[in-house]
């Protein structure tokens, strides 16, 4: 039923031009009160204040009430929500849930237009954007969405029936679909054969580049192995798990109770099909437990491991899960810590181990600033550091900035400048830099230097010309001590100075990784992308990514 100013548009009606009498109907109603009655939705796009609340109580159950009358809605939100508990209700105003914007839709639907080369914007293109954004919708919100509109827990529900305006992900989803559109309706004077490349460039429109996230992802997705969330009962690791599963990067395995997993995700509104749960502390894992505690046992037994320990062990979720990896049962495990993760790490050593020819394992962080990529160890493992264990740090760090497609350029930071400070600090991280250079007379290194001088290649090679990085953009970074690499990272984090990528482990026998339970959903993602992309390289080569 259309309504005017007039009322209803009805056959009865004389005073219709074609374009209205195409819309007439031959119900005996004359009034937009009427009209509504038993109505399932109203769409209003007409004046504010035509809606009254016994209106739209007056509706079917499970209403719908678009009032999109600007900058004033037909009924206002208060009245609206107010008049009954089972409405599904927007307006076109951003200061209440669910704003229908056409931002939604025309820049997205003009990119594809434009991109695909169509000669006209027609009902498949539209209708194909209409089923991008409705779709997007449904999927788990990120957390930069949450932050732009100081929220916490978007998901879709009552109050959240479509994207918001300032959702990055709906210039990748909405473009390419109306551009298919256009392919499969016959439109399209410039088809798209690559999506992948198409989609990345879109990126770069937006300024959402970011070469290596990208690679990695597209390495991870063409052999996606089973990867472990210890903490899958927490809402962040939850979200992570799904999405990731989504994207095609993994294989996910939650431990967890999955009577309390599955009402979690019915809370985020989160599908867990494809997702296995494990029960690590149920009685039909009882089988399980005795054998991982038989072989933990037998590895640890000089070292004063009882199987009975063992066995009380494997009702810990960081031993269980990591023992999966050990046996194969699963590929690769991603630790949730709540503090600090050295608690894991230790666990790790025990049950994976480190890697022969070294003595300690480490952690990177990738951070991507507008300056470039850096790379920067070690940021959560060795809480003491002694020259043998800088000397480990720098050998995995090189390893694995190279294998993320970078020659390294290493700087070793301290507060002295090559030999000014006498102290234990400064002569131990001398010493590590001596014995690299040595080691690796090819691989750019030098130190100790102040981050000044290491970012400062002018000022550098001017004060100090001997410096064997001499010319070159230093892009990997070693701190003498885990309280400075951490201060240093965190702190260009903060101050929104990058976005990071890890903690990446480097120097285990296999795949664990960890990470806070309060991260956002992207950077568990991340991490667990590079884990499951570590296992088939492990696969692959016998060698983990820090080869």
């Amino acid at each position: 039923v259309m309504c005017d100013s007039k009322g209803v548009i009805t056959t009865q009606r004389k005073d219709l031009n074609p374009q209205k009498a195409e819309f007439a109907t031959d119900r005996p109603v004359s009034t937009l009160a009427e009209a509504m009655k038993g109505a399932d939705v109203f769409l209003g796009l007409s004046v504010k204040d035509v809606v009254t609340t016994e209106m739209v109580q007056s509706m079917a159950e499970h209403p719908i009430v678009f009032a999109l009358a600007n900058p004033d809605p037909e009924i206002s939100f208060d009245k609206a929500m107010a008049s009954r508990p089972d409405l599904i209700f927007a307006t076109g105003r951003s200061d209440y849930p669910n704003q229908i914007n056409n931002v939604l839709g025309f820049p997205y639907i003009f990119r594809g237009a434009l991109d695909s080369g169509a000669t006209t914007i027609n009902e498949a293109m539209k209708l194909a954007a209409v089923r991008a954004i409705a779709a997007l919708a449904k999927e788990p919100v990120p957390t930069v969405v949450n932050a732009a509109y100081n929220m916490t827990d978007l998901k879709f529900g009552r109050d959240y029936i479509l994207p918001k305006p300032l959702d990055p992900r709906l210039l990748t989803r909405v473009a390419p679909a109306v551009a298919r559109g256009a392919m499969e309706s016959g439109v399209a004077r410039r088809p798209i054969a690559d999506w992948e490349e198409y989609c990345e460039r879109l990126r770069r429109l937006m300024g959402y580049d970011n070469k290596i996230t990208h690679r990695l992802y597209n390495e991870a997705k063409r052999h996606p192995k089973r990867v472990v969330f210890g903490e899958g009962n927490t809402d962040n690791m939850l979200k992570a798990a799904v999405m990731a599963h989504k994207e095609g990067v993994l294989i996910p395995v939650l431990l967890g109770n999955e009577e309390m997993i599955e009402k979690r995700a019915a809370r985020l509104g989160l599908d867990l099909t494809g997702v296995e749960i494990v029960n690590l502390r149920h009685d039909r894992e009882a089988d399980r437990r005795q054998r991982y505690a038989e072989l933990f046992a037998g590895k640890r037994q000089r070292e004063g491991i009882t199987e009975a320990e063992a066995l009380e062990k494997m009702y810990d979720r960081n031993y269980f899960g990591m023992m999966m990896v050990e046996t194969g049962d699963a590929d690769a495990f991603l630790a949730g810590t709540y503090s600090a993760a050295h608690s894991v790490g230790k666990i790790a050593k025990e049950v994976i181990g480190i890697r022969p020819s070294y003595d300690h394992f480490a952690t990177l962080h990738i951070v991507n600033t507008k300056r470039g990529t850096f790379f920067i160890s070690d940021t959560q493992v060795n809480k003491t550091v002694d020259e043998d264990t800088l000397v480990d740090i720098a050998r995995l760090t090189r390893n694995s900035v190279e294998y993320f497609s970078h020659d390294p350029v290493i700087a070793m930071v301290s507060y002295s400048n090559f030999g000014s400070g006498r102290e234990e600090e400064c002569l131990t991280v001398r010493k590590a830099v001596e014995r690299m250079q040595t080691m690796y007379p090819d691989l750019a290194i030098d130190g100790e230097m102040g981050l000044n001088y290491a970012l400062n290649s002018n000022l550098r090679d001017t004060t100090f010309p001997f410096n064997r990085l001499n010319g070159q953009e230093v892009n990997t970074l070693i701190f003498p001590n885990l309280s400075a690499a951490t201060t240093a990272f965190r702190t260009m984090l903060e101050m929104g100075l990058g976005d990071a990528i890890g903690p990446i482990q480097m120097g285990l026998n296999k795949p664990v990784h960890f990470i806070s339970v309060n991260a956002g959903v992207r950077d568990i993602i991340n991490l667990a992308t590079i884990a499951s992309l570590d296992a088939a390289v492990l696969e692959r080569n016998s060698t983990p990514i820090d080869k």
